[in-house]
């Protein structure tokens, strides 16, 4: 169901309800989730170790956050229905790269994956900021996580068990036949894509910048480095914790079965979401950042030596970062101004790009001295610092 609003310029549109992103998003995370496991575990048999594989990662993310500054200037005179749909197929090229099981298609395909992840990203935001008004981002955020909790927890588990019995052309089979399920339901859903909005929501071509615009507006500055640290975790889980499973010594479907466990609790979200509604978003993030930084650090304490405690901490950091994902957006799509959108949203997905790269750099160093679990000691210091910086500075209007 939708309602007819009108633009400033009095164009009238029908507004897409919450349900409908929330079952595009639900669409996308099955599409990532089918292989987020099997990647690292693949990259780990072609390359040998977790520190080439921490390596691969970091070079990877530096070449799709140059990718993703560059995104307005790339796309600005394509219309977002085709940038959807270039998104799902760039993630759908990757599963058949990944499929050859060779180094090349290792790398090129992380990279077509991650930039295909950015495109789709940066789309639906904007088609959010479009239809939904900022009043009811802490219902619709929440409705959009919550609603992905099959895709994350039944995706993973999936993607490692056709791994391990079919291989890599297994796994990534099913990856494109998600990828067709979703460009099959973006279509037919016909998203009204109003061209109102596309002129003059670029503030230059310059993708440096736009980023200097946004880095100059603290409230932007704060939202990307509280996504940054939200990022930086599930960065951790998703590739450094299969590694350290398995590396405990259980196996790789094992390892698949703990990161769909991580996702169960995803439809806490509704829950985070009507806290934030009464007492702000300020308390839940500061909160969540500070329980996922205890257990993080337990998780690295523990490590590969006891591994199935490692994993009971493990999952329940995974649980408090549920509040993270379901109100951690919140902060930028409020402060964003309606015309700077475009530019300003493709800053802010450097966040992703970020959280690979810049850690990736210290965990290639780190890795040299400590094994995989050491990752977690790094992210415990990182989120209890970005606990602190949220308390103290997002609005407690908010």
């Amino acid at each position: 169901m939708t309602t007819v609003q009108t633009l400033n310029s009095g164009e009238p549109f029908k507004r897409a309800r919450p349900l409908t992103f929330a079952l595009l998003f639900a669409g996308e995370s099955l599409l990532r989730a089918l292989n987020v496991s099997v990647i690292p575990l693949q990259a780990r048999q072609l390359l040998g170790d977790s520190q080439k594989v921490s390596l691969v990662a970091t070079l990877v993310s530096a070449s799709v956050l140059i990718t993703t500054l560059c995104m307005p200037l790339l796309l600005r005179n394509v219309r977002r229905r085709w940038t959807y749909t270039l998104g799902a197929g760039l993630i759908m090229t990757a599963a058949i790269l990944f499929g050859s099981y060779t180094i090349p298609g290792q790398i090129l395909g992380q990279f077509l994956r991650n930039t295909g992840a950015a495109v789709l990203n940066v789309t639906l935001s904007l088609y959010i900021m479009d239809h939904i008004r900022k009043e009811d981002l802490t219902h619709s955020e929440p409705l959009r996580l919550a609603v992905s909790t099959v895709s994350w927890v039944i995706g993973p588990a999936t993607g490692t068990w056709l791994f391990a019995a079919y291989g890599s052309w297994g796994a990534q089979s099913v990856v494109l036949a998600a990828g067709i399920a979703l460009l099959t339901g973006f279509w037919i859903a016909r998203i009204y894509d109003p061209t109102a909005l596309v002129a003059g929501t670029l503030v230059t071509p310059n993708p440096f910048a736009n980023a200097w615009t946004f880095f100059r507006q603290p409230r932007l500055r704060l939202a990307w480095t509280i996504a940054f640290a939200r990022s930086c975790f599930w960065s951790g889980v998703f590739i450094y914790g299969p590694l350290m499973i398995v590396e405990g010594g259980l196996g790789v479907t094992e390892a698949g079965y703990v990161i769909s466990a991580s996702q169960l609790m995803l439809p806490l979200s509704l829950l985070y979401g009507r806290i934030a509604r009464h007492a702000g978003v300020r308390p839940v993030v500061a909160v969540c950042f500070a329980a996922v930084a205890l257990l993080s650090l337990l998780t690295g304490l523990l490590g590969s030596t006891h591994i199935t405690l490692a994993i009971a901490c493990l999952l329940l950091a995974s649980f408090c970062a549920t509040g993270l994902d379901g109100v951690g957006g919140v902060p930028f799509l409020r402060a964003v101004k309606p015309r700077q959108r475009r530019a300003m949203t493709s800053v802010y997905r450097t966040f992703y790009e970020s959280s690979e790269l810049l850690p990736g750099v210290v965990y290639s160093l780190a890795l040299l001295y400590f094994d995989v679990s050491f990752v977690f000691v790094l992210l415990s210091i990182l989120c209890f610092a970005l606990s602190v910086l949220s308390w103290h500075y997002l609005p407690k209007s908010l």
